[in-house]
């Protein structure tokens, strides 16, 4: 296996050394590619002594060596990767030694285009330990049970809550499949859950298997100035930033023929449940009851009481 490791870089010095020398010990990665997005602290001259220090680690700018956000630099990452598998890392991240065990017997097979695993976490402070446990606590962000490539695109998409979720840290992605099937990679427009809305289209497109669904391959960093953290814990409004996230979602769905008439619904209720949840309360009533006249099922789904009734308090 050769495998390109993306790791884009912002306001991450204090995480850096860390996530690369997680990755070193790999003798499959034959490159670190990190992608320095203008951070406002001292990460770009760090970046450069990792460059300077390790063969394997390649340091990247944007041409105009501006902010561009993650999903333009994972797409710069990818436009440099010369592996033949794709991996990618947060910042503030790090792999685990049993990062690629699954991967190693699971690539054997041609037909295997990616590999997900289990992601952890760990805690940087006990500050943030006390402000992110009841969003995190101590469990994994994995897949329930090995489900057959098939089932991962409708499994997110209808059954999030009892098939699970899984991390781009997890993700091994088999190069030549991504370029060849994925039209768009990471869209480039979306500044949160970006993954996410890749990590649907991936699944769509891709036949990706289960790895080590039950112990952690890699670990989510937690600190106090986590750019998703802060939306989940309604620094941003998380219904406003989960509305574009599906209204993405929903525009790209109606784009393939191939994706069932049900599918597609259930997408736009889901759309349709955040654009309730993030719009004022007043306004929020006379939404629930235009779609009570021309969708009633939306508002009977357990959708209404995940996203609705709660934002309505």
């Amino acid at each position: 296996m050769r495998i390109s490791v993306i790791i884009p870089v912002y306001n991450a010095e204090k995480f850096i050394y860390q996530a690369v020398e997680s990755v070193l010990q790999f003798d499959e990665v034959i490159e670190i590619i990190l992608i320095e997005d203008k951070s406002p602290d001292n990460a770009l001259q760090i970046c450069q002594q990792l460059a300077e220090k390790h063969d394997r680690v390649k340091l990247y700018q944007h041409p105009d060596k501006e902010n561009h956000g993650a999903s333009s630099s994972r797409n710069l990452g990818i436009e440099k990767a010369t592996g033949d598998f794709v991996a990618f890392l947060d910042a503030d991240d790090y792999f685990l030694p049993n990062r690629f065990d699954a991967e190693r017997e699971l690539f054997k097979n041609p037909k295997v285009e990616g590999v997900y695993g289990a992601l952890g976490v760990h805690y940087y402070s006990e500050k943030a330990k006390q402000q992110y446990y009841p969003l995190y606590g101590d469990r994994l962000t994995t897949v329930y049970k090995k489900y057959k490539a098939k089932d991962v695109f409708p499994g997110q998409l209808h059954m999030l809550g009892s098939f699970g979720l899984f991390s781009i840290d997890t993700l091994t992605i088999r190069r030549e499949s991504l370029m060849k099937k994925m039209k768009t990679l990471f869209k480039s427009h979306l500044r949160l859950h970006e993954d996410t809305e890749f990590l649907f289209r991936l699944s769509y497109y891709l036949d990706l298997y289960p790895g080590s669904i039950d112990k952690a391959v890699a670990m989510r960093g937690v600190h106090e100035n986590n750019r998703i953290t802060k939306v989940d814990m309604r620094v941003i409004d998380p219904a406003f930033s989960r509305a574009l996230l599906w209204k993405e979602v929903d525009q790209w769905s109606q784009t393939e023929n191939a994706i069932p008439r049900e599918t597609k619904i259930h997408i736009k209720r889901m759309r349709r449940s955040f654009e309730i949840a993030k719009a004022p309360t007043l306004k929020k009533w006379g939404m629930i009851a235009k779609y009570l006249v021309t969708d009633y099922k939306s508002i009977r789904s357990g959708l209404y009481n995940i996203n609705f009734r709660g934002s309505l308090i």
